[in-house]
């Protein structure tokens, strides 16, 4: 059962001044992925039937993840009461189609879905935990905080099937690691670009995937500190079966933050 439900939020300290207007355009667009989760929950479906012991867990995992692109979303609105979310989101589902069809996951079995997840919850908890901190609008600080523990939650329960799975499906650390640095590489792909192109360009606009993936990512990088990082590295580290903690660690964060603001950078300097 969901720990929080829209009612929970403090909606009438909403403060227009403290409002980042490009922190709102990455919002709305996290809004659409967010509340596209029963995309998921059907792939899901798909891929884990005949896993009664993980199907048990979906259906709250969706029910939660929709629920963050329902208070992302509505903190939009409050931000921008212009903007129709209901509208940007039919826009993004007509445009972004998810391989519902699958029987088998695209990852070549369970226990490589229970990676690629891994990931996701690792990028996601991680970010709105960036959000969380750089914002100083007190109803947003508020959502992504409980939104960022529930990442942080659905991360351990796909950790958690993930060691089941290994014990069947024996994928090795080498295998982890290809999958997930292929799932890190898709969030490059069409679901974030198209997201931001949806929920921010009038309807007679061009989708380019490039443009938008940078845009997204303009204001997505400066957000990290050190500590978000680190945390993500000790995820995706322990998912891939390494340890956590130490000098593999260190080098990673080291890494990561040297990419993200040099890239920050440059997608500044060029307008992105």
């Amino acid at each position: 059962m969901a720990s929080w439900t829209l009612e929970t939020i403090d909606w009438d300290r909403f403060d227009a001044s403290k409002v980042d207007p490009e922190i709102l355009r990455n919002i709305k667009a996290a809004a659409l992925v967010e509340r596209n989760g029963g995309d998921y929950g059907t792939y899901l479906g798909r891929v884990f039937a005949d896993d009664l012991q993980f199907m048990d867990s979906v259906n709250t995992w969706v029910t939660e993840e929709v629920q963050h692109g329902m208070a992302l979303g509505r903190w939009a609105m409050l931000a921008d009461p212009a903007w129709d979310f209901d509208a940007a989101f039919q826009r993004f589902r007509d445009g972004y189609k998810l391989p519902l069809d699958a029987q088998h996951s695209v990852r070549g079995s369970q226990a490589g879905e229970m990676m690629a997840r891994c990931i996701v919850e690792t990028g996601t908890s991680s970010y709105y935990s960036a959000l969380k901190d750089a914002t100083d609008e007190p109803v947003l600080k508020q959502v992504c905080a409980r939104i960022a523990a529930d990442e942080f939650r659905h991360y351990k329960l796909f950790y958690e099937h993930l060691r089941r799975c290994l014990q069947r499906d024996r994928l090795s650390r080498w295998r982890r690691l290809r999958i997930g640095w292929g799932r890190l590489k898709e969030s490059e792909d069409d679901e974030l670009a198209y997201a931001y192109f949806a929920a921010n360009e009038s309807v007679d606009a061009v989708y380019d995937r490039k443009r938008y993936m940078q845009a997204y990512a303009r204001r997505a990088y400066p957000l990290y500190r050190r500590s978000h990082v680190q945390r993500a590295m000790a995820m995706i580290l322990k998912a891939i079966g390494l340890q956590p903690q130490g000098w593999l660690n260190r080098l990673l964060t080291r890494t990561g933050l040297w990419f993200l603001r040099r890239n920050a950078l440059r997608l500044a300097a060029s307008g992105a």
